[in-house]
């Protein structure tokens, strides 16, 4: 039971950390999740066969290098043959550290990483990402820092995530009352010409999908999306098209036009069809 539930929080802190990674690199590269999680399984089953603890993906590490500087994988390579290195040759002077001075580290880290404008920013995006968010935070915070219920302390990050889920379902299951979504995709095969029509609602359960398809249109094509039937566009999904259209299509050198995106999504119309 104890190393499934590892298991599970292990996966998703690597999941949530690669997310939060992927969108802080100025590169805008995209992680492969699936070799990500067999490496950190491999990883695992060695490291426990000789006696080690589980290892993971952390966004504390990850972003610190990330504001160093930091372009390549060579970056955890390398932090892991210093923290090698300083364990071998110096691990009483590693002792002598006091941990006020390691706490402060985490502390600013934590801040700039869940800062007063995240929150700010998080309220301006809307109920469908307000709501999952402070019932998530809620849920840490009870269960890690208070210790309430005391039977879970230390499970606030499992609880917290699988909390803010059911809260996000939830949410979603209450605006799909009203309106059903779809997603239409035409293409033209001769001349790459593709249409892309949203639906009523795009929720974030359309991401992947959505994402699938922009990443598979070819080099020098011309597409269109259309969202001039569309009530409510996820937040993701937005930043997803904003993405494609201002850096991934003019690399592949795509004509993206957007259309019938209302005031609301921040999102500018193409000027020109």
């Amino acid at each position: 039971m104890y190393g499934i539930f590892i298991a599970v929080i292990a996966s998703l802190e690597t999941l949530l950390s690669i997310e939060a990674v992927d969108n802080l690199d100025s590169e805008r590269r995209v992680t492969n999740t699936n070799k990500e999680l067999f490496a950190q399984g491999v990883g695992n089953i060695v490291s426990g066969l000789i006696g080690g603890l589980p290892i993971t993906s952390v966004i504390v590490r990850s972003s610190a290098n990330v504001n160093s500087g930091a372009k390549s994988k060579m970056s955890a390579i390398f932090h892991g043959l210093f923290l090698l290195l300083c364990v071998v040759l110096i691990p009483s002077l590693l002792n002598k550290i006091p941990l006020s001075a390691l706490a402060a580290i985490l502390i600013l880290t934590g801040y700039k990483l869940a800062k007063p404008a995240v929150f700010t920013q998080m309220f301006k995006n809307g109920k469908y990402q307000y709501i999952p968010f402070l019932v998530t935070v809620i849920f840490i915070i009870s269960i890690d820092l208070f210790g309430f219920p005391h039977i879970l302390k230390g499970k606030g990050l499992i609880i917290g995530v699988v909390a803010g889920l059911v809260a996000a379902i939830g949410a979603l299951l209450h605006g799909n009352l009203k309106n059903s979504y779809y997603f239409h995709k035409e293409e033209n095969e001769n001349t790459h010409a593709i249409n892309i029509d949203l639906a009523e609602e795009v929720s974030f359960l359309n991401k992947a999908s959505i994402r699938q398809t922009l990443d598979n249109i070819p080099e020098n094509a011309v597409i269109t999306v259309d969202a001039s039937k569309t009530k409510y566009i996820d937040f993701d999904v937005l930043e997803l098209i904003k993405e494609f259209k201002d850096i991934k299509a003019p690399l592949k050198k795509i004509n993206c036009t957007l259309l019938g995106f209302s005031d609301e999504y921040k999102i500018a119309n193409s000027s020109h069809v």
